[in-house]
């Protein structure tokens, strides 16, 4: 199979091509400067310019975005939403454009979608979005793939949630406290953390793609969402360092700004169409997850 994919050299993308490519399928990897890649038998990086050359192409996966970290000034989230907008809908038109059209479009999205809550649980069945900043920016984001289901391809959003790998991400940047011996709750340690393995990711995006029966909303979350407070004691405890130190919410909101919402509010959020769809999670256990992360224990 032929798949092209946008984001495929970010923390996500680079692994999934590479699961791609070792079972067989070539990637194609949209990319401003395919010069700085080096193309194999299995993996070629392009630019939108090239696409009408390509091959026919069984799916596109859109993970393409403007990363949520950073202090959130207006043109922060100017960027944080137009670049997701702008991206898919190149991708869309691209597909219009296409004689023999995919027959699956994997599209990014995320948890943020049912906005923040402390004592909601949210699944795909959950229609009402959130009203905040990153609620809205998902709904238009979603919207905007949308319209690949007109031309009647298969169109799958990936939800995803807090994303745990050793190699990018959030979590490098969450473990440093307690790196530094400085681990605790942050603000009052209750809110919800929807977190999902990287090689979960992965897999559920293979998930999706291959199996007919998966369209909109899918929750790429682990079974087992865990409060702040549990998250950073099951961390402290993978890094063999102590949990003592919790960092107030109004520092946290001093340094970060509106960004501070992504650690001191969250939503639990469950992934019940993967699960009704007989997905097997790799890691549907936190400690094990984290553990696998620092290098610390093999997968189930």
């Amino acid at each position: 199979m032929n798949y092209l994919l946008t984001g495929g050299t970010g923390f996500v993308g680079m692994e999934l091509v590479n699961k791609l490519t070792s079972l067989g399928h070539h990637c194609y990897v949209l990319t401003r400067s395919p010069e700085k890649y080096c193309n194999t038998s299995l993996t070629t990086y392009v630019t939108f310019r090239d696409i009408a050359n390509l091959s026919q192409i069984d799916g596109v996966i859109n993970l393409a975005g403007e990363t949520l970290f950073g202090y959130w000034t207006k043109n922060k989230k100017e960027k944080i939403l137009t670049s997701r907008i702008e991206t898919t809908q190149r991708i869309v038109d691209l597909m219009k454009q296409m004689e023999q059209k995919p027959n699956v479009f994997v599209s990014g999205s995320a948890v943020g979608f049912y906005g923040i809550s402390d004592d909601s649980i949210f699944t795909e069945e959950t229609k009402k979005p959130g009203n905040d900043f990153l609620a809205h920016v998902v709904v238009e984001w979603e919207k905007t793939a949308k319209q690949a289901e007109e031309l009647g391809i298969r169109t799958v959003y990936t939800r995803f949630g807090v994303i745990l790998g050793k190699d990018g991400g959030a979590l490098g940047l969450m473990a440093l406290p307690t790196k530094l011996f400085a681990g605790g709750k942050v603000g009052t340690g209750e809110q919800w953390m929807s977190w999902v393995h990287l090689e979960d990711v992965v897999e559920m995006i293979l998930f999706s793609l291959f199996n007919d029966q998966i369209s909109g909303p899918l929750n790429v979350t682990a079974p087992n969402p865990a409060r702040n407070k549990e998250f950073n004691q099951t961390l402290a405890k993978s890094l063999k360092r102590p949990y003592w130190f919790p960092t107030p919410g109004p520092l946290i909101r001093l340094v970060t700004g509106e960004m501070s919402q992504l650690v001191l509010k969250g939503q639990y959020v469950l992934p019940n169409k993967a699960l009704d769809n007989g997905y097997e999670f790799v890691y549907p256990d936190l400690e094990k997850a984290l553990q696998q992360c620092f290098g610390h224990v093999k997968k189930n």
